[in-house]
């Protein structure tokens, strides 16, 4: 069983939010065409799904897709149960391989200080449910796109 992609998100700065541009490349070995965070290491692309971003909103936060940061954000698709190597397929030509678990935060700029003690901190959503993958083939992604684990049918 497959998710679907609801958000592309990009910065063109480290320690800014991201914004969604609906569409875009993502490039084997380096991550999101245009986003800040891509690169060659272990964390070039960051993915999230809706329903965690939404567990924030049901606490009153004014959070909207990529305010986590994540390039990816996604619904359907339970990220947070993934295992590092795990690859996934997006849309028709994109392989991702997770390569991490969650991150703490320690960065107060990336969604502000609206949620200073709740998000982040240890016990963000991002650290407990968020994952980080490399691009293992590249081609384009965007909003509507199959997502889903190796294995699964889109």
């Amino acid at each position: 069983m497959g998710g679907q992609v609801i958000a592309v998100c990009i910065s063109e700065r480290k320690g800014t939010p991201k914004r969604n541009i609906e569409r875009s490349f993502l490039i084997e070995n380096r991550g999101l065409e245009g986003d800040a965070h891509a690169g060659d290491w272990h964390r070039q692309v960051s993915l999230l799904a809706e329903e965690s971003i939404e567990k924030m909103r049901m606490k009153g936060f004014d959070v909207k897709s990529g305010g986590f940061a994540e390039n990816i954000a996604t619904r359907d698709i339970d990220l947070a149960s993934l295992p590092a190597g795990t690859r996934l397929q997006v849309g028709k030509d994109v392989i991702l391989e997770v390569t991490q678990i969650g991150k703490p935060y320690h960065d107060r700029r990336v969604i502000g200080h609206q949620a200073d003690n709740c998000v982040i901190s240890r016990e963000s959503v991002f650290a407990r449910e968020g994952i980080f993958a490399n691009v293992i083939k590249g081609g384009e992604v965007k909003v509507g796109d199959a997502i889903c684990a190796e294995g699964q049918s889109l």
